[in-house]
């Protein structure tokens, strides 16, 4: 079974973040997104994989990911250029998946779960398609499925205005072949892409049966800040505790703390779990962080305080204010201005800003 990873997509929904790079890159809990898609397909067996790339990002992708071998697995990238939807990203992908079955993932999504289950769901019944599912709240935002007692599905509908069930589509897919079918044989819809739901539709139609499995745990597409914050809190409640770095005397660590290599609490400071620190990152004296707060690679924080935040990296907080539920992009800065005190401040923040307040 071969893997597909969609890679593309411009991302506006992550503005001012993605004017300068892709959403995969971001880091959450200290990981760009784009690995937790990978590292569930080797753990399902699946490491023969292609990286689907759009017109932004490519060379950041691929200089991160590589050939693969340092996440254990073999990566080819295809180019789809400009975002004509995931049925064409899939289409793509045609000559590479030969005859093959193929796992498709969108390379934004997180799942707790894994993707094990579906494949062995798949791969145990003679159907040519499996989607992943999960109970939601608000099934009429996503695309969603109506299936009998045993999980096949029955039809897919997009964003119904009367749901038949509250189980969507969390962007997990396993296609065989025929999907190129199907493919070929869908019309552009009224956004002009080829949309996955009417590929797999065309299969129940015309091919076979659609098996399904439900997700257990939580899923997250982090296409919004919130949903990056929101995912970032949920794996760090799952974090291996470990001090590579350093903790000085008088410093004050407690809960689940991943202190990566170079790192260094210095006396005085206080961070409190869960929390990760990356490589080569300096919290001086005077700086609290909270919990489920992310601070990336070759930072520095000055005094301040901040918790349930996201900061990507190579980046300097040095003011005293109070900050919570932040996104901060690499490379920026913070720094004290005079005549404002305000009790907190939330911001998204874009790689290479600098902010005086």
């Amino acid at each position: 079974m071969k893997g597909i990873i969609l890679g593309g997509g411009r991302g506006t929904r992550l503005r001012p973040l993605t004017h300068t790079g892709p959403k995969q890159l971001i880091p959450v809990a200290n990981r760009p997104v784009i690995e937790y898609a990978v590292e569930d397909l080797r753990e399902a067996g699946v490491t023969d994989i292609a990286v689907v790339l759009g017109n932004k990002g490519r060379e950041e992708i691929q200089d991160h990911l590589g050939d693969g071998s340092d996440l254990g697995v073999d990566i080819t990238y295809v180019v789809q250029g400009n975002p004509l939807g995931i049925a064409h990203a899939v289409g793509c992908c045609r000559e590479f998946v030969g005859e093959d079955d193929c796992v498709v993932y969108l390379g934004d999504n997180v799942l707790k779960q894994g993707i094990e289950r579906l494949v062995e769901s798949f791969e145990a019944g003679a159907h040519v398609a499996g989607i992943a599912l999960q109970h939601v709240d608000n099934p009429g935002r996503f695309g969603v499925a109506d299936v009998d007692e045993v999980g096949r599905v029955r039809a897919l509908v997009e964003k119904p205005e009367d749901p038949p069930s509250d189980l969507a589509l969390v962007g997990v897919y396993v296609f065989s072949t025929d999907v190129f079918d199907a493919i070929d044989a869908i019309e552009p819809s009224w956004r002009d892409e080829l949309e996955i739901t009417d590929a797999i539709q065309w299969l129940l139609e015309n091919r076979g049966t659609i098996d399904s499995h439900v997700v257990e745990g939580w899923w997250k597409d982090t296409g919004k800040p919130e949903d990056i914050l929101d995912a970032n809190r949920l794996l760090l409640e799952d974090v291996d505790p470990g001090v590579a770095g350093t903790v000085e005397d008088g410093a004050e660590v407690s809960g689940r703390v991943d202190l990566q290599e170079g790192a260094r609490i210095e006396a005085g400071a206080v961070v409190r779990g869960p929390a990760s620190i990356a490589s080569d990152t300096v919290i001086e004296a005077g700086t609290y962080v909270g919990p489920y707060t992310s601070i990336g690679p070759d930072s520095r924080l000055v005094g301040a305080h901040i918790e349930n935040s996201v900061v990507v990296g190579e980046s300097t907080i040095a003011t005293g204010e109070r900050f919570v539920d932040s996104l901060l992009g690499r490379g920026a800065t913070v720094e004290s201005a005079e005549g404002r005190l305000p009790d907190g401040n939330r911001l998204v923040i874009g790689e290479n800003s600098q902010l005086e307040l």
